[in-house]
């Protein structure tokens, strides 16, 4: 094979992985620092969460021109994240095993998110794949092609594709909306919530919330960005289902912290002390295994300082 075209790397690069992908990715955010390649490190999630969250990191990068934002997930196989990933605009997640791959995954896709297997590459391999990935223009010959230039009805299909390939889907988005323009109602858990009236709940700023069911409960939950919620226990273990925004818990019993976003689930048993913190508005859909109870550990101060030093202490 030979060796890909150099181009301008990227300024920056949003890394995240599950629990199988960490150490490959921590070995590549590691190799890309020692390129003086600017790496926001995103840590370990659980494995669609890791893809979904490089993935919304880069389609907002979009609309940015003074960047050139990248991002790399890595999990077991490398396919689980780079599905999430694409599941946002402008994203296009490629995993790739080989330095082959990455050549064509960039002169082809123009991918701009670049996913690796965790369980069956080498670090040295990554590290390969990833320097290809990196250097490799869009539009470069490249294996699929045996490495010549591409011809002319080629070309001109990558010429267009970046216009075009944001466009697939399109008209049936703006079917559905003709049809029903409440975007709520293209989700069946959102159509729950909407026209229901939550209710503030007095113990704790910024939440509300609106019970459908007692004794088992069932409930609609929502808090402003920035609420905490102080350390403190239930009789009763819960479920829970996020519907929109982003939290984390932290569950002190348990000496373990849970990074939520959408369509994320979390479950906490009875007893366990945990705390949380809500960075954007959010909502979620919560079941207790009996009826309603909350008592806290620690008062809101309290709360906030422990949250604030864990936080300051991950940067």
């Amino acid at each position: 094979m030979s060796e890909p075209t150099a181009t301008t790397r990227p300024i920056k690069i949003i890394a995240g992985a599950d629990d199988f992908g960490t150490p490959l990715k921590d070995a590549l955010v590691s190799h890309l620092r020692s390129l003086n390649i600017d790496v926001e490190d995103l840590g370990t999630s659980s494995y669609y969460s890791a893809g979904a969250e490089v993935g919304r990191r880069v389609s907002q990068s979009l609309s940015s021109t003074a960047t050139d934002t990248r991002g790399l997930v890595s999990c077991g196989t490398g396919a689980g994240v780079s599905i999430f990933a694409n599941k946002f605009p402008g994203v296009f997640a490629t995993t790739c095993l080989t330095p082959s791959d990455a050549v064509n995954a960039r002169s082809i896709n123009n991918s701009n998110v670049l996913a690796v297997s965790g369980k069956s590459t080498s670090p040295e391999s990554a590290i390969e794949i990833l320097e290809t990935w990196l250097n490799t223009p869009f539009k470069s010959p490249c294996p699929a092609n045996n490495n010549e230039p591409w011809p002319e009805p080629i070309q001109s299909f990558l010429d267009n594709s970046l216009v075009e390939m944001p466009l697939i889907g399109k008209e049936i988005e703006i079917e559905n909306q003709n049809q029903n323009p409440n975007p709520n109602n293209a989700c069946a858990v959102c159509c729950l919530i909407e026209n229901r009236e939550l209710n503030p709940v007095d113990l704790i700023p910024g939440a509300s919330m609106k019970i459908v069911r007692e004794s088992p409960t069932s409930a609609f939950v929502e808090f402003k960005a920035g609420s905490v919620e102080p350390a403190h226990h239930h009789t009763f273990g819960h479920d829970l289902v996020v519907i929109r925004g982003k939290k984390s818990v932290w569950n002190l019993t348990k000496e373990e912290r849970y990074d939520l976003t959408v369509g994320d689930y979390l479950f906490t048993p009875a007893g366990d002390v945990h705390r949380v913190k809500y960075y954007e508005d959010t909502q979620f859909f919560i079941k207790w295994d009996g009826k309603w109870d909350m008592f806290f550990d620690e008062d809101l101060d309290a709360a906030h300082k422990a949250i604030d030093k864990e936080l300051s202490g991950n940067k």
